[in-house]
Formats: structure tokens, sequence, C-alpha cells
């Protein structure tokens, strides 16, 4: 390869193509909205779910709107890469190539932390706030005629979660775990104390990698322990159901995971993007490089994540 692919259109393009490869983890598709925006904040009226059908008699009951609502503020990012002019010159294609293929891969992940951080925060932290003005993961969710209801669960709640070891369950006790979870998820009401999860059949199961060891044999193993049925593909293949497990880096979990339904139209987070991810450069003939022999190549974008339905996501923790 000669030293013109090398210029600056090259490395832009290079830095499209891998881009292409790193557009995040499968799993942010299945938890996260995604939002256009075109101002400076966006405000998602979160207004309760929409009537059930019921017999017609009389006049049409029309059902208002709730007045719960989040607004979610674009923030701007950036990552720079500095080159230097003679490493172009020179044609260092494989050292080029590396660093490209880097920043490509930090933001085509930028979604998956950005979301991570939501679900690290949201049992506690100030930015933890979904749009009720609970913790997104908490014990006194409430709104409408859906009573108290809560998505962080203990053993006192799904009595599966109580085993052996918690920071080592066998698969037995982790199929059961999970199992416990989403049959406790499938009872959360709606603002009209109407059963929100009653179509639910797609669920992920996400944990740090330390404890996914032990989770993803619970959900993929045909057989566990000494040749036992395993009962979550017992339901799987007897049903619609599915259920994946995701390993998250960044989640710093021993005990706990969270779990979430993954086929409603809505989702448990919001994506707002105003600005993709795009490359500028102070390249080849600009001021830059003529005082320093260096080019500029920057990552930007303008975006913002945020919670969405509480009620299709739950933070379990063994004991």
């Amino acid at each position: 390869m000669g030293a013109e692919s090398l210029g600056s259109r090259a490395v832009i393009g290079r830095f499209y193509a891998a881009l292409q490869q790193y557009m995040g983890s499968s799993w942010i598709s299945q938890i996260a909205m995604p939002f256009d925006s075109d101002q400076e904040s966006e405000t998602y009226k979160w207004l309760g779910m929409v009537p059930q059908m019921r017999e017609w008699i009389g006049d049409k009951q029309a059902s208002g709107f709730r007045d719960n609502g989040i607004t979610v503020i674009n923030k701007e990012f950036e990552a720079t890469l500095e080159v230097l002019t003679k490493w172009l010159r020179r044609d260092k294609t494989g050292q080029l190539k590396i660093r490209i293929a880097e920043l490509a891969a930090r933001a085509g992940g930028h979604w998956g932390e950005l979301l991570s951080t939501l679900i690290s925060n949201g049992t506690g932290a100030t930015s933890g706030l979904c749009y009720d003005g609970q913790y997104f993961f908490d014990s006194d969710h409430s709104e409408g005629d859906s009573g108290t209801q809560l998505n962080l669960l203990t053993a006192t709640q799904v009595t599966a979660l109580d085993v052996t070891t918690a920071a080592s369950p066998t698969p037995v006790e982790a199929a059961r775990a999970i199992l416990g979870v989403i049959a406790y998820m499938l009872g959360y009401k709606d603002d009209k104390g109407k059963p929100m999860n009653s179509q639910a059949r797609s669920f992920l199961v996400m944990t740090s990698p330390v404890l996914w060891a032990h989770l993803a044999p619970a959900i993929y193993n045909r057989q566990v322990n000494s040749g036992e049925t395993n009962p979550i593909q017992g339901i799987i293949e007897n049903s619609q159901f599915k259920i994946d497990v995701a390993a998250n880096p960044n989640l710093t979990y021993t005990t706990q995971f969270v779990t979430f339904r993954t086929d409603a139209p809505a989702k448990p987070f919001i994506m707002q993007e105003e600005v993709p991810v795009q490359m500028k450069a102070l390249a080849a003939g600009s001021e830059h490089e003529f005082k320093t022999g260096k080019q500029l190549y920057s990552v930007e974008a303008s975006r913002n994540v945020a919670y969405g339905y509480w009620q299709y996501a739950s933070h379990s923790t063994l004991s």
C-alpha cells in the first residue's frame, strides 16, 4: 500500500469502516430505544399505559394521560487522536490500523458505557432517579392504580435467590433464581392496575463477567448437575420463551444480576442522539500540522441516555 492511501481521507475512511464493526454490543438495542433530537434537550412524557379493551356499553370511556415525564439534556462527547505526519509519510500502516481500530471500538462502545452507568447507578445514586421520582431499581414504585411495587429483589420476594454460595451458585440454583425473578416480573401492574408484562416472552439477564460464568450454564446447558434436565431449557423448548445472558465488563457485580424484558415496544432505557459519531480532522495542509508536524483526528457526538420503563427491568441479589 502506498503512502498516498494513508492521507487524511484514508484515515477517516478506515475509522468509519471499523466503526461499523463496533456499533455497540448486541444487548444495547434489546434494552434501549433510540430517539433523534434536534435541540438541546427533549422531554419524554411517560404517561402511563394505554387502556385495555372493554365491552362497549354506553358511551366510550376515554382514558386520559398522566403527567409523569423526564427531560433529557444532550451532552457533548469527544475523543482526539494525534498522528505524526511522518508516520503517514513512512506508511506505518500496522500501527495506524491498530490506533484507528481502537478509536472506532471506543466510539462504537460508547452507548454501552453510558447505559452501564445507568444500570450501576439505578439502585441509589442521585442520577439513578427515573420518571416516577424513585430510583430506577427501588422498593416503592407506585403510580395510579398499580399499588406499591418493587424491582429491587432479594430472597424476601424471590425465595430462589437464596442459594448455597451467593458468589457461585450452582447451575440449578441459578436457573431457579432466574426463573423466579422472571415470574415475579410477570406480575408487575401498570397505572391502570392491569398486568404490564402478560405478553412478555423474551428476557435478557445481565451481570459482570465473574458471575456470568455461573449464570450462563444455567441458561444454555441442556443438562445441569448430574444429568438433571435444565429447567430453563425445558421452558424454552416447550414454550415461546427466550432467555439470554450477557456479560457486561462495565459492571462490578459479585452477587447481583439484572433482568430485562426485551420484547416490549418500549424499553427500560432511552438513547437520545442529536449528532451521531463523526470524525473531524486537522490534517495535511492545516495550520496545526504546519506548526507541530502532527495531525489531529477528533471523534465527536452529541447524545445522552436516560431511564425508561422500570417495569421492564429488575435488580436481583443472591444471598
